[in-house]
């Protein structure tokens, strides 16, 4: 699969997430399987490209090619800026949030408000693409399938992006409305992958490898994206790979290969946001990772009083260390009543500022 000259590694995706799908965690998921990964979004608002928040999210410093940057913003002029400040830093690929449901987004009409103002959304998707032309840059639209379930207008606006140069589309099969709430519906997603000659990738409850199979087969798209199912299971883009390959299950991943993975990707983590924050952001990943396995309450509770990286570190070590006298491998996911995989989902994370 192909995005503009890029040639991706397969087709499963890694979603951009606000504060969670920094660099360290989309090189992570790259490393583990996933064949492209798309970067928290950046503000089109040229006030803020300086603050620390804003700079780490374009932070790019070893990361695999493509590089994808996300942006969102409300206004056409500023949106071209913020692409072309972008690829000035890096970015290969620029996607275009229309899919956000936060209120802090929605409420200054950016993320999936914009599917509410079909003139205002083509011409941000317009002034984007003229302004990543020059540097051969292509664009991708990441949107949802509407505002609300009475005004389902996904494919109206992916016809538009297609006819102004848009190259791929992404769309959760949910409304702005749903939130993250219920289920995601496909049907949508087949029809705008029916009308269109652009690769498609569908979003939303992919949480296993038969899920992914799937929703491939029901929507003809070219890809799935995956967000919530990889907190704490990165190792999903892998399984999903031996899966669609070989009809069989990959076995859950060693305690002692999951030690190693936590390990690494931690002092990457505090790298990039020092040790006060850096302690303190890294305490999610750390919870996605054991919420599920056997005392992995107790331990995050403890974990969560930790305030320096020397000590999280020697606490996960710890934990691991004890859980792999009693097991082998990591229990195989389940899927819990919200037909999302256990392991991979913090219900806290269900807040509308968690995702993107």
């Amino acid at each position: 699969m192909n995005i503009g000259p890029y040639v991706l590694a397969n087709n499963l995706f890694a979603a951009p997430m606000a504060g969670v799908t920094d660099r360290p965690f989309r090189q992570l998921c790259k490393k583990l399987g996933a064949g492209y990964a798309v970067s928290e979004m950046v503000t089109a608002r040229r006030d803020l490209w300086h603050t620390l928040k804003t700079s780490r999210r374009a932070d790019h410093e070893g990361e695999t090619a493509p590089i994808a940057v996300q942006i969102a913003g409300t206004d056409p002029q500023m949106m071209a800026e913020a692409a072309a400040y972008n690829v000035d830093r890096g970015a290969q690929i620029i996607d275009i949030n229309m899919g956000c449901p936060a209120k802090k987004v929605c409420n200054k009409w950016a993320g999936s408000a914009l599917m509410q103002d079909e003139t205002l959304a083509l011409q941000i998707i317009e002034a984007v693409v003229a302004a990543c032309l020059p540097h051969g840059v292509p664009v991708t639209l990441k949107m949802r399938t509407g505002w609300c379930q009475a005004d389902k207008n996904a494919l109206t606006i992916a016809r538009a992006a297609e006819s102004a140069g848009v190259q791929m589309v992404t769309v959760h099969g949910r409304t702005r409305e749903q939130g993250y709430k219920g289920f995601a519906e496909y049907e949508t997603i087949a029809a705008v992958k029916a009308a269109l000659r652009i690769p498609v990738v569908a979003n939303g409850d992919i949480n296993s490898a038969e899920k992914a199979r799937d929703v491939l087969a029901g929507t003809g798209a070219d890809a799935v994206m995956i967000g919530r199912a990889a907190q704490g299971r990165p190792w999903i883009f892998r399984e999903i790979a031996h899966f669609m390959a070989t009809g069989v299950r990959l076995a859950p991943p060693l305690v002692a290969e999951v030690k190693r993975l936590l390990l690494d990707h931690l002092p990457d983590h505090y790298a990039l946001y020092g040790e006060f924050t850096g302690v303190r952001t890294a305490r999610k990943h750390i919870g996605w990772y054991v919420q599920t396995l056997p005392g992995g309450d107790a331990f995050r509770d403890r974990m969560n009083r930790l305030e320096d990286c020397r000590a999280q570190l020697g606490a996960v070590s710890d934990f691991f260390d004890s859980l792999g006298e009693r097991m082998d491998r990591i229990p195989q996911a389940l899927e819990d009543e919200s037909g999302l995989a256990g392991p991979g989902i913090n219900k806290e994370n269900n807040r509308e500022e968690a995702a993107a």
